[in-house]
């Protein structure tokens, strides 16, 4: 069995368990963890892990933050300045635009308040926003409005409760429950 054949299994043993009523939003959060080289083949699955959580008699939806990017830049009135001058916009040297930012915690919430509670979320293409902006803030952001389970497909790692996208030095202390192949 291959290494994303058993997350998937591990993912729908989890997500086939009882949901418990009085969660916190945070509580609510899923992260799938695999390691960064398997992000092609993950997309391959998605929707095995789709089918698996409809067989666990659960909707799904999929937000997938692949084009979130330069979507948002696109449409931006200012772009061609920023283009020029990337400096200007807030959050550039920390690698963390705030205005990009601030426009995925509103679309997140957004998809996880309007979804039911028997729901999943499920964010792919997080991967596409390093550099830009921070997974964790999305999370955070969004947690309160979850109603039912916020899926996020993770390209990294996780080492205790501390998770690493991409494999980066850097990482954020957090409490949501990983589901891996290890």
């Amino acid at each position: 069995m291959s290494r994303l054949d058993r997350l998937v299994e591990r993912y729908a043993d989890h997500i086939a368990t009882p949901w418990p009523a009085g969660l916190s939003g945070i509580e609510r959060v899923i992260f799938v963890v695999y390691p960064p080289a398997d992000e092609l083949r993950l997309r391959i699955y998605i929707d095995e892990f789709e089918l698996r959580t409809r067989d666990a008699g659960h909707g799904w939806r999929l937000l997938d933050l692949t084009g979130a990017f330069p979507q948002w830049m696109a449409a931006h009135r200012y772009r061609e300045k920023y283009f020029r001058r990337p400096t200007l916009l807030a959050g550039y040297p920390e690698g963390r635009l705030a205005e990009f930012t601030a426009h995925l915690v509103k679309q997140t919430r957004a998809q996880v308040a309007a979804a039911p509670a028997d729901e999943v979320v499920a964010l792919a293409g997080v991967g596409t926003l390093f550099g830009v902006s921070s997974v964790s803030e999305v999370v955070n952001g969004a947690a309160s409005a979850i109603n039912g389970r916020l899926v996020v497909f993770f390209p990294g790692e996780k080492d205790g409760n501390i998770y690493r996208l991409l494999d980066a030095r850097d990482g954020w202390d957090y409490m949501a429950h990983a589901i891996t192949a290890d």
